[in-house]
């Protein structure tokens, strides 16, 4: 035998409500999350190809942390005129690196500052694209 149908309970619905939407999403903040794409420094290695990894010699380490490190500093430089400089700081640096002692390795730091990414960009594939230069590796 069969047994009865159900039947659907019809409820009262309430009419739809329009949700409102935030006038101004809530960013995170700038500290602490997120922030711009590029980074506004870049310590790098110059040097002999060969010995560019190889920079585990004590005298190195200590001067990585030196404040005497050479750095150039592109802030107001277009595009065209950072690639110049870096071009033209490159020569200076590894000469110096080639006068030093073994491992041959010249530390640097590129600051580009925190603008429109442009120069950070430019200044990354810079390193990219010249084998005298490395990234310098993160400390221990």
């Amino acid at each position: 035998k069969r047994s009865r149908r159900k039947v659907k309970s019809k409820c009262q619905r309430s009419p739809k409500q329009e949700h409102s939407l935030p006038s101004r999403a809530k960013n995170p903040p700038e500290g602490g999350l997120g922030g711009k794409a590029g980074k506004s420094r870049y310590e790098i290695q110059v040097g002999e190809v060969q010995n560019l990894y190889k920079t585990t010699k004590p005298s190195y380490a200590m001067a990585r942390d030196a404040l005497s490190l050479p750095s150039l500093d592109l802030h107001g430089c277009t595009r065209y005129e950072a690639l110049a400089k870096l071009d033209e700081s490159l020569k200076v640096w590894t000469d110096t690196a080639m006068r030093g002692s073994y491992p041959f390795v010249q530390p640097a730091v590129i600051v580009c500052g925190c603008g429109n990414q442009i120069l950070s960009e430019a200044v990354q594939d810079w390193i990219r694209s010249n084998d005298k230069v490395s990234n310098m590796p993160k400390a221990r």
